[in-house]
């Protein structure tokens, strides 16, 4: 028999500041959940370079802000209308939006005084699509004394966990990995950069927003001595529970590591490909060296010359052989999974359900995660 579901749509823009991903998503009793449609739209330039001004401390910021998450609910809103139109469907179809917003700031290391900080008005953009809204997810969590991120690793232990000793590799501007062990015990932290700081570089260099499939990264040569004066930063030898952001990793922070060298600009993006590889499958194996399978998604997972290097480092690192695969093998566009999160964080929070993992973000206990703007 089958299970009753509802719809709901998860829309977010990621620390890539990439654009837009609005995912449908039909989710079950049990919270199993089915990617049913989904749209990408990019930002208009205006927008990306407001939100990236944002990223850093600057004049009149409160009205920035403010403006800026206008522009975005505004956004967020015309994706939801495309999804609406491209699957025949009516607002009145669709239980709640799960809506992140854009981070500008996290500062979960403050004590009492943590905050994390993603731009957006969810009262517009339900006023704007006639749909309930649930946003503002990472707050609880900090208040209950945890980092409020990662996030997705209940998601994916809801949705990926197997009988196998697995884990999951989201690699978006910042990855983060899920551990899956087959005991049940979910695990998971912020492991470093992902595309961030590549993104960045190549931005700066060529005006490309990303590296297609690593094609600058693969002319350059590793600089094995810059890659060890990037991983002596002391987030990645933090114990978990950690979570970064763009306040650690930038374009700054970059420039700082340089120093006076005058590195060819190719080597410098092969070696922040290394960097994004080398720590998260060190990483892994540190906190989980029985992994059997690793499962990729995010924008990272597209980057041919990162899955290929994941692949290589992962036999200098592990001494078993790794399984790498991206969460397409599990029915998943990879660029779709932290969409359906948050489609996923939207119905827990209609179901009263905690969406946090205190062994994740480090909260003092199970959390109902986001607040509600009704239709």
């Amino acid at each position: 028999m089958n299970q009753p579901h509802s719809l709901y749509i998860g829309i977010m823009s990621g620390t890539s500041l990439d654009g837009i991903d609005a995912v449908l998503a039909k989710i079950g009793s049990n919270g199993e959940a089915v990617a049913v449609d989904a749209v990408s739209t990019p930002f208009q330039p205006e927008l990306r370079k407001a939100l990236f001004e944002l990223q850093s401390p600057g004049s009149n910021e409160l009205h920035r802000d403010k403006q800026a998450g206008n522009a975005i609910a505004l956004a967020y809103a015309d994706a939801v209308k495309e999804l609406l139109a491209k699957s025949k469907l009516q607002a009145s179809d669709i239980a709640a939006i799960g809506a992140h917003g854009q981070t500008v700031r996290h500062q979960p290391q403050l004590g009492q005084l943590a905050y994390t900080h993603q731009t957006l008005n969810p009262a517009l953009l339900a006023e704007k699509t006639g749909i309930t809204v649930i946003a503002d997810f990472r707050s609880r969590d900090l208040a209950a004394g945890g980092h409020g991120a990662p996030l997705v690793p209940a998601f994916h232990a809801q949705q990926f966990s197997s009988a196998k000793d697995i884990a999951i590799l989201n690699i978006g501007g910042i990855a983060n990995l899920t551990l899956l062990p087959a005991n049940g015990e979910v695990s998971g932290f912020d492991c470093g950069p992902g595309n961030m700081l590549m993104d960045a570089w190549i931005y700066e260099h060529q005006g490309n927003a990303y590296d297609e499939n690593g094609n600058w990264a693969s002319q350059g040569k590793l600089n094995t001595t810059l890659l060890e004066n990037l991983l002596a930063d002391s987030f990645f030898s933090k114990a978990p529970p950690k979570s970064t952001g763009r306040d650690d990793f930038h374009l700054a922070w970059l420039q700082e590591k340089l120093g006076k060298e005058n590195y060819p600009l190719e080597d410098v993006q092969a070696t922040l490909l290394h960097l994004t590889a080398h720590s998260a499958i060190e990483a892994l194996v540190r906190h989980a060296p029985q992994t059997q399978k690793l499962i990729v998604c995010g924008g990272g997972a597209r980057n041919t010359a990162l899955m290929n290097l994941l692949k290589s480092k992962s036999t200098k690192f592990f001494k078993h052989r790794l399984e790498i695969t991206t969460s397409d093998t599990e029915g998943i566009d990879p660029q779709l999974v932290e969409g359906l999160a948050f489609a996923w964080l939207a119905w827990a929070h209609q179901q009263k359900r905690p969406a946090n993992l205190p062994a994740v973000t480090g909260s003092k206990g199970p959390r109902i995660l986001g607040a509600c703007y009704p239709a």
